[in-house]
């Protein structure tokens, strides 16, 4: 444990300490990182300049609270109170990148609130009987190089070092040349089962990514489950040619196949009441006067059960080879991830709705909900007890600039968190 920090130990009390920053001064501080100036959205990608700034910014957050600051094999960063090595630890957090041109609240409201109920479990006096700890995933989003949850996965041994050494972004840069460039080992990174085996129960808030808790008049809410969700690469082959002087008869234009796959993808969805997108898409040559010789898409689908998504997945990809077929384009389809239905632990969760409330024979003050939404606290449940805890959001928009939650429901987010963390890791 580095020198000079006022760290307090499971059994006592945390020590009186300068006042930290606010959770209104650290979203302030947060709000401009990674944001771009013509879509209001934000691109803090891994290993960036952004993704820099926002590592700065946990790290004073840390520092600011007089907590052991540490950054493991992986470039996860950690913030602990008491003795990591004392095991059985509570840990909470979030990550701190973005998709392209992503809203504010997806991960960092939930790191913003770790540490703002913190502060809050410290107003109140609370005696920490166990250690605690803050953590910012590096990676989650995938949005550099395509794989999402790269830190967790890493940890979780869910991404082997070689899969992992393979990664590459749109400019042909490796995961390793990446961090090796942000100042970080990549010989290093791999299974970290140490680490994990100190922690006795992950809780991640997050903003609800959908409109359940606004349609049901509730802030704050739990989750059940997330959704088996997946991403596939379709890759329609074809041949260039000139777009004015080859006859529509003569040409082998994989756009045409792609296209008819997106509206199959919807079409299979429909029918299955499932989510299927084409959100991604690259060309080849990609000019405007040139049929393409190469597109490729790629596919993101969930469904609320395994059964339901291998049928939709299926479906799609008959329906892209029957296109392939008619149109003399070959097809090649690549699963590039795959995360199976998580059902967060039952003990946990029952014991988090006990803390906030919620009795099974009462009424349910609390409302329990699934998402088909991807996230740290489903990689890392295979490997220990994870909960999550969800924010309204009023118009149901992630992913996006307009994503948004009102400053009431983020308030009732760090005290519902406040609550779970002292119910978990308190006396």
């Amino acid at each position: 444990m580095p020198d000079g920090l006022n760290v307090a130990g499971p059994g006592s009390k945390a020590q009186p300490r300068p006042t930290p920053p606010s959770f209104h001064d650290m979203w302030r501080e947060l709000q401009p990182i990674g944001r771009h100036p013509d879509s209001g959205g934000y691109r803090r990608f891994a290993w960036t300049g952004a993704d820099r700034d926002c590592r700065d910014w946990f790290e004073e957050q840390a520092r600011a609270r007089g907590l052991s600051y540490e950054l493991d094999r992986n470039g996860n960063q950690w913030a602990w109170l008491g003795d990591p090595a004392a095991g059985d630890a509570v840990v909470t957090g979030s990550h701190l990148d973005s998709v392209p041109d992503g809203g504010a609240f997806d991960g960092p409201l939930g790191v913003v609130s770790s540490f703002a109920a913190l502060d809050e479990l410290r107003s109140r006096n609370a005696e920490f009987a166990k250690p605690l700890a803050i953590v910012n995933f590096g990676d989650e989003e995938g949005a550099r190089f395509g794989l999402a949850c790269v830190g967790s996965r890493l940890a979780a041994g869910e991404l082997t070092v070689e899969a992992a050494r393979q990664l590459r972004d749109g400019d042909g840069v490796s995961l390793p040349q990446a961090m090796e460039a942000a100042g970080y080992d990549p010989d290093a990174i791999g299974a970290d089962p140490e680490r994990l085996a100190r922690i006795g129960a992950f809780v991640e808030l997050h903003v609800e990514q959908g409109r359940a808790l606004d349609l049901s008049g509730d802030q704050v809410g739990i989750a059940s489950a997330i959704w088996p969700h997946g991403r596939w690469r379709f890759d329609f082959r074809g041949e260039a040619n000139h777009a004015g002087t080859t006859r529509l008869v003569d040409r082998r234009d994989p756009m045409l196949s792609y296209a008819e796959t997106v509206l199959a993808a919807r079409r299979e969805a429909s029918l299955a009441g499932a989510v299927a997108t084409f959100g991604k898409i690259s060309v080849e040559p990609n000019g405007v006067n040139a049929i393409p010789s190469l597109v490729r898409g790629w596919l993101d689908s969930r469904a609320a059960d395994q059964a339901t998504l291998d049928t939709v997945v299926s479906g799609i990809e008959k329906a892209a080879r029957e296109y392939a077929d008619e149109h003399g384009v070959r097809l090649d389809v690549v699963r590039e991830s795959f995360t199976p239905v998580v059902e967060f632990e039952h003990a946990l969760r029952d014991e988090i709705a006990r803390i906030l409330g919620r009795e099974k024979e009462a009424d349910l003050k609390v409302p329990v909900l699934g998402t088909g939404a991807g996230h740290d606290a489903g990689i890392l449940s295979g490997s220990i007890p994870t909960a999550m805890l969800f924010v309204r959001n009023p118009t149901g928009v992630s992913h996006s600039p307009a994503e948004y939650a009102a400053e009431d429901d983020c308030v009732a987010g760090v005290t519902a968190l406040a609550d779970v963390l002292e119910g978990l890791a308190c006396t």
